[in-house]
């Protein structure tokens, strides 16, 4: 049996990751399709400007297969926000999202940031149980309408 590897985001994984989010989201959230053009324009921000010495983005796979996806950019000086989490339904259950959330915090830690952020939806439950397993402290959550879905939203920090 194959071993999923974790390897750097490049360009030409835009197009599969936007689909991605777009279908998982509206598949188990109910997300409308205001949410795909939200990842697009987040991909193509960091395609053109990010800082590879201070942001970066990761994808698992197998046998060449996409499974997932985390990133690290730079919110401040201080902090790194972590953003673009998502694994395939396939791929869940299996360890992968600890892998994926150990590789973007060691970066973040070993990059000089003195914490990491992130949002997300209380909804996210496993994720969420992630984050609150490695020490993350929900510090906001508000109820919000977005994506055509009311949503709880939540800002999580972690502080190395």
């Amino acid at each position: 049996m194959s071993t999923a590897n974790v390897r750097r985001f490049r360009p030409d994984d835009t197009d599969w990751l936007v689909e991605q989010h777009g279908l998982h989201y509206a598949r188990d959230e109910g997300f409308d399709d205001t949410f795909g053009p939200l990842v697009a324009s987040i991909l193509a921000e960091f395609n053109r400007d990010h800082d590879p010495v201070c942001e970066r983005g990761w994808i698992a796979e197998m046998d060449g297969v996409r499974l997932g996806s985390i990133f690290c950019v730079r919110l401040n000086d201080d902090t790194a926000k972590l953003r673009l989490f998502m694994l395939t339904p396939d791929a869940r259950g299996q360890g992968l999202g600890k892998r994926l959330l150990a590789q973007c915090m060691g970066f973040a830690e070993n990059t000089g940031y003195a914490g990491m952020q992130l949002w997300t939806h209380e909804s996210h439950r496993a994720a969420c149980a992630l984050y609150a397993a490695k020490g993350w402290t929900l510090t906001a959550s508000e109820p919000v309408h977005s994506f055509g879905c009311d949503l709880v939203e939540q800002t999580w920090i972690y502080r190395f």
